[in-house]
């Protein structure tokens, strides 16, 4: 099975679309722990793409990639988001530069991308950004988890007159 540069392109940017999308509409809705949780348990299900050898490359690889969306990537996320109470409810609260940040991203992993076609197989390609767009989710989310615990363990009037 060989996937044509066109397609990798085009499914790309679809994707981006329907992240930003996603993220406008997620952000207009009270936060839940499986709203944070289930993102990254849905994608981890993508792990399922390395039974196939094309999609396979070194360990080391996949480390670096993970640790790259980890660390590097994860930290535009961290810092443009937060959660907050509103009444009883946990809301996201993100700054204007969030979807800025998002379409950044994005660019940078297109860009990245079209680099590594060169030198790798698209599929191979696919599995190492894959793994370092599931860094990247994986740390932000679970820093959605211990900001969500921290909040809801907080008497509302106590988190109200800290905002």
């Amino acid at each position: 099975m060989h996937i044509s540069p066109l397609t990798s392109v085009v499914t790309s940017i679809f994707g981006a679309v329907v992240v930003l999308i996603w993220r406008v509409r997620e952000g207009q809705t009270p936060v839940t722990l499986k709203k944070i949780l289930i993102p990254p348990a849905g994608m981890a299900t993508g792990f399922c793409m390395f039974i196939v050898p094309a999609f396979r490359f070194p360990w080391t690889w996949a480390l670096a990639a993970f640790l790259i969306g980890a660390i590097l990537l994860a930290w535009p996320l961290l810092r443009t988001s937060r959660l907050h109470r509103e009444g009883d409810v946990i809301m996201m609260k993100r700054s204007g530069a969030f979807l800025l940040v998002i379409i950044v991203l994005a660019a940078v992993r297109f860009a990245a991308r079209s680099y590594f076609n060169r030198i790798m197989t698209i599929e191979q390609t696919g599995g190492l950004f894959f793994i370092l767009a599931f860094g990247m989710i994986l740390r932000w989310r679970l820093s959605m988890y211990f900001e969500y615990r921290a909040l809801t363990a907080l008497p509302e009037e106590l988190d109200q007159s800290a905002a």
